[in-house]
């Protein structure tokens, strides 16, 4: 089941058999010059979605939080970024909200490298308040919170590498835009050339620095390998660990 396209009778419902849903998020960056800059919002919710196809009666997905912390790819036109304080202030609002309708396990899908710290430091700010908070907080049903990278089940990673031996790298990854290209096939732009054929690798910092030291957005990879078809291999096979991994959480 899907929040965005659900009734509030329907999430009524769910409540009485499940207190979990999932929550893809991501970033809203560049992603070189053939990958979408939704890319890193749009593969945890491709793969949620598809998990949410395959096992429709147990897994409700909420809406996408799309706009991640993406400072240093703002030389790039059309990035669009929050500060840390912005999006920890933002989760922990979400978080309330859904604590508030009876929901005691949040599943944070994420798609960007670049939230991770922001995230767990929500998760610490949520579970302060809730500890500091003087209203009876010790009566309160018990309040989980995860994060799983899309990309971390040790099955997706192993496919991956199969996949793309050489040039996956660590921005603008094959596998990053092979999803989003299965999951929007007419988007596809497989003659895109690109100089070096694998980007340098290296270390960022700010906007200016990135725009230098990786011109055209790309981090160690080689996304010219990109196809609809290894997306849909990598998606099938991140929506099953999905699925497992929320099972195991759920209980």
């Amino acid at each position: 089941m899907r929040l965005p396209v659900s009734t509030w009778p329907d999430i009524e419902a769910w409540l009485k058999k499940s207190k979990t849903i999932v929550i893809p998020i991501g970033s809203f960056e560049q992603h070189g010059p053939n990958g979408f800059i939704g890319t890193d919002a749009l593969c945890p919710e491709i793969i949620a979605n598809h998990a949410e196809s395959l096992a429709p009666d147990d897994l409700l997905i909420g809406p996408t939080f799309n706009v991640g912390c993406a400072q240093h790819h703002l030389g790039f036109p059309g990035t669009i970024t929050l500060r840390p304080s912005t999006m920890i202030a933002a989760i922990a609002d979400w978080t309330e909200s859904l604590v508030r309708h009876g929901f005691e396990r949040i599943f944070w899908f994420n798609g960007h490298g670049g939230n991770i710290s922001t995230i767990e430091a929500a998760f610490a700010e949520i579970h302060a308040r809730r500890s500091y908070d003087p209203r009876g907080a010790d009566n309160r049903p018990d309040l989980a919170l995860k994060r799983r990278d899309w990309w971390d089940y040790r099955e997706v990673m192993t496919l991956c590498n199969q996949l793309y031996p050489a040039g996956h790298g660590s921005h603008a990854t094959a596998s990053e835009v092979s999803v989003t290209y299965w999951a929007y096939p007419d988007r596809e732009r497989q003659h895109t050339k690109m100089s070096p054929k694998i980007a340098p690798n290296g270390t960022i910092s700010d906007a200016v620095r990135y725009r230098r030291d990786f011109p055209d957005g790309r981090i160690g990879s080689d996304p010219t390998q990109s196809n609809a078809a290894d997306g849909g291999k990598i998606v099938e096979t991140a929506a099953k660990c999905l699925l497992e991994d929320i099972a195991r959480f759920g209980a």
